[in-house]
């Protein structure tokens, strides 16, 4: 194993201001409101991380594949505008498999940054791409890439490009999407440029189909996140007692997904207790659907300005390249 794939295995940075209440404060908070509601960002424990995973490999799931098709075509217009000695940072880098489609292409870069909320999943997607990429400096990073990024004192000298595929930034409303854009801009800083994938607006039952698959995987992975919360925080949910919704909200443009209670139940979380009524649920994540122009203009009120645009024959994905001035 070379000295770079030992490094990521063993010396993940952890970024100092990660509280580590964070979870339990966002899961009483959510569980507290009239319509309850858990952040998105926390499916993703290593079994939650696993099953986004298989979900991507789902043919209802088309981002995924659709999404790497542009990525495989397109790679070396990719690294062109990424440039050469570019300090690449991939937010929520998960398993880091898209990446690779830019990292065959742009031999030059400085150094691979991912940043991901799941040390597990992120120091061992990070010692493969390091042993497989043995002249790469890939440096990973433990954090909430939602929150505040002080990366100056982590990252190598160079030109710095965010990747942020998956059309994760479909999990924010407009607004959020927006301060998390200006978020990115402020850690790259001055000159930065932003390779990010974006899911377009298309017929709902194709939208409705991938949020809720026939093999039950995304409601596995919907479920998950209560096992998280009663693995972690000694909450008592019945799994058995919810159930997975998914449904296209036409004034939000957004598929929505929700975890339904079958029956009336009482449910402790840390020592607090929270009330369910059948059919009351707990939204945990939506996945909002752009145009074009819709999310440019997102983009911009964020101190981007829109430079490159790849997208599939069908025109149901979207890549975008970004840069600040």
């Amino acid at each position: 194993m070379s000295a770079a794939a030992q490094r990521a295995y063993r010396q993940a940075a952890r970024a100092p201001d990660e509280p580590d209440n964070r979870f339990l404060r966002d899961v009483l908070d959510g569980l507290a409101r009239q319509q309850k509601a858990i952040p998105p960002k926390y499916f993703y424990d290593a079994e939650g991380s696993r099953l986004f995973d298989a979900i991507c490999a789902l043919e209802e799931y088309y981002p995924t594949r659709t999404e790497i098709g542009i990525l495989s075509r397109h790679a070396r217009e990719i690294a062109g505008a990424i440039g050469p000695g570019a300090v690449l940072v991939e937010f929520g880098a998960g398993s880091a498999v898209k990446v690779r489609h830019i990292l065959d292409a742009a031999r030059d870069l400085r150094a691979f940054v991912p940043i991901d909320i799941s040390g597990e999943h992120l120091i061992e997607a990070s010692g493969a791409l390091a042993a497989d990429y043995p002249g790469l400096t890939v440096l990973p990073v433990v954090a909430d890439f939602t929150g505040p990024l002080a990366l100056d004192s982590m990252l190598p000298a160079g030109r710095r490009v965010g990747f942020f595929p998956g059309s994760t930034i479909g999990n924010f409303d407009p607004p959020e999407a927006s301060a998390l854009l200006g978020r990115f801009a402020a850690a790259l800083g001055p000159g930065a440029g932003l390779v990010i994938g974006v899911d377009l607006e298309k017929p709902v039952p194709v939208l409705e189909a991938a949020y809720d698959d026939a093999r039950g995987v995304t409601a596995a992975f919907n479920l998950n996140l209560l096992g998280r919360i009663n693995r972690e925080l000694g909450a008592d949910f019945d799994l058995s007692a919810f159930a997975h919704r998914a449904v296209w909200n036409p004034e939000s443009r957004a598929v929505e997904m929700h975890l339904v209670a079958s029956r009336a139940q009482r449910v402790t979380v840390a020592g607090q207790t929270f009330d369910f009524a059948a059919g009351d649920t707990i939204h945990t994540e939506s996945s909002y659907k752009y145009t074009v122009p819709r999310f440019h203009r997102i983009a911009e009120a964020a101190g981007w300005r829109a430079d490159r645009l790849w997208t599939d024959p069908d025109r149901l994905f979207s890549l975008h390249y970004l840069t600040t001035s």
